[in-house]
């Protein structure tokens, strides 16, 4: 079972980086002085990958306590 503990850690980690990057993103957007429009629209490009990130995220940690309950 610690093949299954280390893929989920992966995909933890792989998850965190995403949604670091979502918040580095947002950051940037909103420091960038857009109209409001023009934030809404780069705000909607990134709310998928940020989810993406959360499910990839959560998959992982499901992945870890699983590899754990059962080794």
């Amino acid at each position: 079972m610690d093949v299954v503990i280390w893929i989920g850690a992966t995909l933890t980690i792989v998850g965190l980086v995403g949604i670091v990057y979502s918040i580095v993103a947002v950051t940037r957007a909103k420091r960038a002085g857009l109209t409001d429009d023009e934030l809404r629209a780069r705000v909607s490009r990134i709310l998928p990958i940020n989810l993406i990130a959360l499910f990839v995220s959560m998959i992982g940690l499901m992945a870890v306590i699983i590899g754990v309950m059962l080794g």
